[in-house]
């Protein structure tokens, strides 16, 4: 156990306090309207997102910030069987919610949250002990290395695909793949994966109906101007009202009930119109440099169970902002994934809040490094 007066890198937390306080801003404005609309009080989801989502999240972010990420590594398999567990749950009738045709929710006594967003924290524990624990030449290896560490994220990755959730699968994949890349296994290894991962994405597409017809419509939106075409059609207006500098913050049109989504999913379209293509250029610089620093982190961490954990998260925050950016301005389909700090949803900031709480964590042990 380390000194507890060592530093955390203050670069780090002034870009993730940032990041937070301005997705509270951003919140305010963009459920505004949706607020008053379902339940008279156009503070409603601003408020619920600091009861449900902000306060327990800074909670525990200093819980683990505190906490000597050393520790988790006794947790590691624990948190893979808690990670199959939760994935199961949301199936069992009485405790699983079944929404919109997705079985991603569990209610119990009377809490609702989604699973998927804290097994985001539990399997990149798994992954960061497990990758740590094997020998450099073992890791570039498959029948040592690779082919058994692939066998557990199959396994969670087909949990998350028959909820269906594409972009929490994605996102778990990008993420766990990049801690694996950090053992400088062969990038080989990795262009046959990204095939065969498009070679599966391309299977699904064509065996569900929904993802086909959200793929066609990501192509050509106006094949279905009134159906799942209306949303990415409503974020192109949002995005392109913005231009240079914004109408102003507050100012949305899209917000008043035309974007589905408003508060969650589709909030980068909100910013865009509000705040313009300039300052949505310094966003992205921010959300970049958190990513960045996370890794930095990583690479000065004291273990390589402290590299893999910093590293992931840094994945994680990147890969899940390009697929809802993505999605926003018509590079991507839409897979449904909340833009990390900025979206609604309690689950996906208090999960996010524990994996840069340990990020910091390995920051300070970092620090009696330099």
């Amino acid at each position: 156990m380390r000194d507890r007066s060592l530093p955390f890198d203050k670069t780090f937390l002034w870009l993730a306090g940032g990041l937070t306080l301005f997705g509270i801003v951003m919140l305010m404005s963009a459920s505004g309207p949706l607020g008053f609309q379902t339940t008279g009080d156009s503070f409603y989801f601003l408020k619920s997102q600091l009861l449900k989502g902000i306060l327990p999240g800074v909670t525990l972010f200093f819980l683990f910030a505190f906490v000597d990420y050393r520790i988790l590594k006794r947790f590691a398999f624990p948190a893979l069987i808690a990670s199959v567990v939760l994935l199961v749950l949301v199936y069992m009738p009485g405790i699983g919610l079944h929404l919109g045709g997705s079985s991603r929710w569990i209610s119990v006594w009377g809490i609702t949250f989604q699973p998927s967003e804290f097994v985001k924290v539990a399997f990149l524990i798994y992954v960061a002990a497990w990758l740590s624990s094997r020998d450099k030449a073992d890791l570039q290896t498959l029948e040592r290395g690779l082919v058994p560490f692939l066998l557990p994220l199959g396994v969670i990755l087909i949990l998350l695909i028959k909820q269906p959730n594409t972009g929490t699968t994605t996102v778990m994949a990008a993420m766990s793949l990049a801690c694996y890349f950090v053992t400088g296994a062969p990038l080989w290894w990795f262009g046959t994966l990204a095939g065969l991962g498009g070679v599966g994405l391309y299977a699904l597409i064509n065996l569900t109906s929904y993802r086909a017809q959200r793929f066609m419509t990501f192509l050509h939106p106006e094949l279905d101007p009134n159906g799942v075409g209306y949303h990415i059609n409503q974020a192109f207006l949002a995005v392109g009202s913005g231009g240079l500098f914004g109408l102003g913050y507050g100012q949305s049109r899209q917000k008043f009930l035309y974007l589905p989504e408003v508060a969650s999913d589709s909030i980068f379209a909100v910013m865009a119109e509000e705040l313009g293509f300039v300052f949505m250029l310094i966003f992205l610089a921010v959300l970049a440099a958190f990513v960045w620093r996370c890794f930095q982190i990583g690479k000065r961490a004291p273990d390589s169970f402290g590299t893999y954990l910093a590293t992931g998260v840094g994945a994680w925050v990147a890969a899940q902002s390009i697929l809802n950016i993505g999605s926003m301005i018509g590079l991507m389909p839409i897979t449904g994934v909340t833009l990390p700090f900025m979206s609604y949803g309690s689950s996906a900031f208090v999960a996010l809040a524990i994996g840069c709480g340990i990020v910091a964590s390995v920051s300070r042990q970092a620090s009696s490094r330099t």
